[in-house]
């Protein structure tokens, strides 16, 4: 896997490096501001983006501007943004375009070296890898009615929730005290509910969390 790394801390830049070299990626690149991201992805064409939220000249949200920038310009790379705080609007502006390949961690889910390397290859591969707190603080804001999800059963909501945060069947069988063959059903009955009826289940899981954070 081919990575590029957005961070003006060179402390965590370096550590990030490091963690990801030593679980066997390449780090094609590693640059401290926006520009730089844009720059480097174009030519790099890597398979995944890391990218902080705040980033010089102004702190505020130069890394997701150039995260939606790298998406628009070089269709397929995966964007994977860390931050110190949830940013709601800003990982709801991720969400906006509908693709996999996308998440939002806490820097403090990078101390978890196997949690955030872990991370970053779900979301090479096209899924999603939503920080637990990013996921409840964005349901909470922006839960409406009238849609869809409103379907689902509560049973159903915790196994998507969880789905967001990136977990396999088996850990969402493990966090909820089922069985793996329960997991599937709640999953296919929430890929039914949802309509999302095309035939890759990868595809299926992608859009369905998609949906669940943009409600």
């Amino acid at each position: 896997m081919r990575v590029v790394i957005a961070e003006d801390l060179a402390l965590l830049r370096d550590g990030m490096i490091r963690l990801l070299r030593d679980h066997g990626h390449e780090v094609v690149a590693a640059v401290e501001d926006g520009d730089a991201l844009v720059r480097a992805a174009a030519g790099h064409k890597p398979d995944i983006c890391v990218v902080d939220v705040r980033m010089p000249p102004t702190f505020t949200d130069e890394g997701v501007k150039a995260a939606l920038a790298v998406r628009e310009r070089v269709p397929g790379t995966a964007v994977l943004i860390v931050s110190q705080y949830v940013e709601e609007t800003y990982a709801a502006e991720l969400l906006a375009d509908g693709r996999g390949g996308v998440g939002y961690l806490l820097k403090d889910r990078i101390a978890d070296v196997k949690e955030f390397v872990d991370a970053v290859e779900r979301v090479a591969g096209g899924g999603t890898a939503m920080d637990p707190e990013v996921v409840a603080q964005l349901v909470t804001r922006h839960r409406t009615s009238g849609g869809p999800l409103d379907e689902l059963t509560p049973r159903e909501r915790e196994v998507l929730e969880l789905m967001a945060e990136g977990r396999s069947n088996a850990a969402i069988a493990a966090a909820l005290v089922v069985t793996d063959g329960a997991v599937e059903k709640h999953i296919s009955s929430i890929f039914g509910k949802l309509g999302l009826t095309v035939s890759d289940t990868d595809h299926r899981r992608v859009l369905a969390v998609l949906a669940y954070l943009r409600s």
